[in-house]
C-alpha cells in the first residue's frame, strides 16, 4: 500500500526514520568531536554577530556546540535566551524581536541568523520583518513550506502546545510560503533527505537570487553539530555583505575534504 500523502503533498517520515533520529544524532556528535582539526581549518569570519535559534522543544543548550564552533571562527555567537522553544508564543515572538534589535544595536551592525528546524522558520520571519538589521539567514532542516502541522512527526506535540501559541502566528496558515515574497536577504537552507522528523522537501526554497538549498548527510536532530552542515555554515557566514555567491563544494578543496551529496530531482 502506498504511503499516504498529507494535504500539503508532503509525506511524514516513517516511524523507523524517526526512531533512528536519536542514535544518529549521537553518532554525529562523535563525528563532530573527531573533526576538530578539520573544523579549525574552515574559513574564519569578520567577527560579526550571529544569533542561533533552537528547534522545537529545545533550548540554548542544544545549540551550545554550534555556538562554540562559531566563536572559534571569530564570530560573536549568541543564544536566543528565551528558554525552551514551545512554539510561536507571544513571549517568543516579542522576545525574539527584542533580541534581534538589541544585538544589532549592541554590535552596531546587522546580524546573521542561524535557525534549527522551527528556529529557522522564526529566522525567516525575522528577516522579513527586520531586513535592515539582518545580514543573512541559514536554516537547518526548517520545514517552512508546511502550512499545517500534521505534516511532521512533531505534529502531535505541536498541537498539544498550540493553546499557548499567539494568534499572530496564524499568518503562515493564511498565506502559504510559496505565495509570499522571497526573503529580502541572502538565505541558505540546509537539508537532509534522511530527515526523520519532517519531509525534506518542505525545507526547500525556490532557487533564485540570494537563496539556495544545500544537501548534507545527516539527521534532523544532529544538524546543529553535523560537520558537513558546519562546512556550509562557515562558508556562508564568511561572505562579505553584497558579495553573495552560490555555495559550491569544490571551492573548499584542498582546505577541506568533503564528499558532495548526490542531488536527485525533487
Amino acid at each position: 500500500m502506498a504511503e499516504p500523502i498529507s494535504v500539503d503533498g508532503y509525506r511524514r517520515p516513517s516511524p523507523g526514520a524517526l526512531a533512528l533520529e536519536a542514535p544518529r544524532a549521537i553518532g554525529e556528535m562523535g563525528i563532530y568531536a573527531a573533526s576538530a582539526l578539520m573544523l579549525r581549518s574552515l574559513p574564519r569570519g569578520d567577527g560579526h554577530p550571529v544569533l542561533v535559534l533552537p528547534g522545537f522543544t529545545a533550548s540554548d543548550t542544544s545549540t551550545r556546540a554550534l555556538r562554540r564552533t562559531l566563536r572559534s571562527w571569530g564570530y560573536y555567537a549568541h543564544g536566543w535566551r528565551l528558554g525552551r522553544n514551545l512554539g510561536p508564543t507571544d513571549e517568543i515572538i516579542d522576545g525574539l524581536d527584542e533580541r534581534v534589535e538589541a544585538l544589532a544595536e549592541r554590535h552596531q551592525q546587522p546580524i546573521s541568523l542561524v535557525g534549527w528546524s522551527l528556529g529557522g522558520i522564526y529566522a525567516r520571519e525575522a528577516a522579513r520583518q527586520k531586513a535592515d538589521v539582518v545580514r543573512d539567514v541559514i536554516t537547518l532542516s526548517s520545514p517552512f513550506r508546511l502550512s499545517v502541522s500534521h505534516d511532521s512527526n512533531a505534529a502531535q506535540l505541536y498541537e498539544r502546545l498550540s493553546v499557548l501559541h499567539s494568534r499572530r502566528a496564524d499568518v503562515r496558515k493564511r498565506v502559504p510560503e510559496m505565495e509570499r515574497p522571497p526573503l529580502p536577504v541572502p538565505c541558505t537552507n540546509i537539508f537532509t533527505r534522511t530527515d526523520g522528523v519532517v519531509d525534506w522537501r518542505s525545507c526547500l526554497d525556490e532557487p533564485g537570487d540570494l537563496r539556495e538549498n544545500i544537501e548534507v548527510y545527516g539527521s534532523h536532530c544532529g544538524l546543529g553539530h553535523n560537520p558537513m552542515a558546519l562546512v556550509v555554515i562557515a562558508d556562508r557566514l564568511a561572505l562579505r555583505p553584497g558579495q553573495w555567491r552560490p555555495f559550491r563544494w569544490h571551492r573548499l578543496r584542498p582546505r577541506v575534504r568533503v564528499r558532495r551529496p548526490t542531488l536527485l530531482a525533487a
